[in-house]
């Protein structure tokens, strides 16, 4: 009932600890004899100039399904062609550009479509907005109203995951309408959320309600980590031993009350997610 794995999987600094050579192999083969689940980001970058979309290469899904077994899952990051409001800005003078694709059920259709090939290995699709200002949305009215009948209009399918980034978007109605509407919630620890503990011990009830959740580690301040390690993803900069061993509890008790959790880790929580899962594996192998 608890799947770990990484957030993108494409580090040759995880030589060593995840592949036999920092390059010339198969990465994902050689991840998933380590793991049972990852995150795919590279789907994500979507939208470009013009209102062009680019979904995933079908040969491409294919090349991922060969090199991964019947039991493993992918968490898929939906296009953000479908959950952008509108374009980034080029600039901060720029006006705010629409996304005419935004919760488009048609393109969401051609999304799954596109992900024919390892449809059999989904985990939950996770559908991440940005922080919404309110020149991108009015308020948590229009955005509950908007998403709703998106995920009314897309009933069936792999399951659906969502992420906000609004902190005051969450309260126990959150996950009631997300539950209602089939699809789950994301917790997200970073990006100024409140930490996936505290909602935990707030919303557990609505929780435990839930079908699957998502757990999505990301840490402070990418920048800093990202000065500290070079970028090379192979050992633990900054240890959060106090909140993993949280982390482990709470995804242990939803797990023992029948909801499918998944535990996405990146490396920039601690510096390195396959030095990061080695403690949680650590935490719930105490926890049996």
């Amino acid at each position: 009932m608890i799947r770990i794995g990484t957030c993108s999987w494409k580090y040759p600094s995880w030589s060593g600890l995840v592949y036999s050579a920092p390059k010339g192999i198969n990465y994902l083969e050689e991840y998933a004899r380590h793991y049972d689940s990852v995150e795919v980001d590279q789907w994500f970058w979507s939208l470009f100039a013009g209102d062009k979309v680019k979904l995933p290469d079908e040969s491409v899904v294919a090349e991922y399904r060969q090199a991964v077994g019947d039991d493993f899952r992918f968490t898929v990051k939906v296009p953000n062609s479908l959950s952008l409001t509108h374009h980034y800005k080029q600039k901060k003078a720029d006006p705010l550009e629409p996304n005419p694709h935004f919760l488009d059920p048609d393109l969401w259709h051609s999304f799954i479509d596109s992900l024919s090939g390892i449809n059999d290995v989904l985990g939950p699709l996770i559908l991440q907005f940005e922080y919404l200002n309110k020149q991108k949305m009015a308020g948590r009215p229009q955005f509950l109203e908007k998403l709703g009948a998106f995920l009314e209009a897309v009933p069936d399918g792999p399951p659906l995951a969502v992420e906000t980034r609004n902190a005051r978007y969450i309260d126990a109605s959150w996950f009631d309408v997300l539950r209602e509407r089939g699809a789950s919630p994301v917790l997200l620890q970073g990006y100024w959320m409140p930490p996936v503990i505290e909602l935990y011990k707030k919303f557990k009830t609505q929780l435990a309600a839930q079908k699957t959740v998502v757990i999505r580690l990301h840490g402070g301040d990418r920048k800093a980590i990202e000065k500290t390690t070079g970028k090379k993803w192979d050992r633990i900069v900054e240890p959060r031993d106090g909140e993993l061993e949280q982390v482990s509890r709470m995804a242990d008790e939803l797990a023992a009350g029948g909801t499918q959790v998944f535990v996405n880790v990146n490396n920039h929580y601690e510096g390195s997610a396959p030095r990061t899962i080695e403690k949680l594996r650590e935490l719930f192998e105490r926890l049996k």
